[in-house]
């Protein structure tokens, strides 16, 4: 049951990355330091003094550059494989004594994997959000995405279960939206010979 859960806090915490890439990992540094988060042999690294200025600094850089018009969409891009790197790293900062073939790539296809697609599903909302609004809405977006982030984080170290069905529908909703996305782009008649 431990192996399950700290699985599911690694995913939580993959899927609080998806919003914004640093929130995670200076929650994770302040919940280790308070000792309600253990990290995994090799991770101690993240509950440090240093990560802690530098989670702390890139936390406020990225929430403050996500609410610069342009910046956002630019910010987008270069986020998603950041995203997917912090994703796969605080999942198998979660899978102690996995072996190492098992944690690095259950880190990276479930961890990685989640993170990209929450993340995905965010670039799409500021995206539709851009179109209907102008852009004004975006910083609505932001703050949803600054919230979630945080919201995440404290629900994977406590309430691990309900993050990861959160993180699941997220990324349901994520999906959903770019089939819709990508049915809209086609031509009429399209796929039919």
């Amino acid at each position: 049951m431990e192996t399950l859960t700290c699985i599911l806090l690694g995913l939580g915490l993959s899927a609080a990355c998806g919003f914004r890439v640093f929130v995670p990992l200076l929650g994770m540094n302040l919940l280790h330091g308070s000792g309600h988060l253990t990290l995994g042999a090799g991770f101690e690294w993240i509950g440090s003094f240093p990560a802690l200025l530098v989670f702390g600094t890139a936390t406020v850089l990225e929430i403050c550059a996500f609410y610069i018009p342009w910046v956002n969409h630019f910010l987008d891009t270069v986020a998603l494989p950041a995203a997917a790197m912090a994703g796969t790293l605080v999942t198998a900062s979660q899978l102690g004594d996995a072996s190492p073939f098992l944690k690095w790539t259950l880190a990276a296809i479930a961890g990685g994997g989640l993170s990209a697609g929450v993340h995905a599903g965010t670039a799409l909302l500021r995206a539709g959000s851009t179109v209907a609004t102008g852009g004004l809405a975006n910083l609505l977006v932001a703050t949803g995405e600054v919230l979630g982030s945080v919201l995440l984080t404290v629900l994977a170290v406590f309430v691990p279960v309900l993050c990861c069905v959160l993180g699941v529908c997220i990324l349901f909703w994520a999906g959903t939206r770019l089939l819709r996305a990508k049915r809209q782009r086609q031509p009429a008649g399209a796929g039919v010979p």
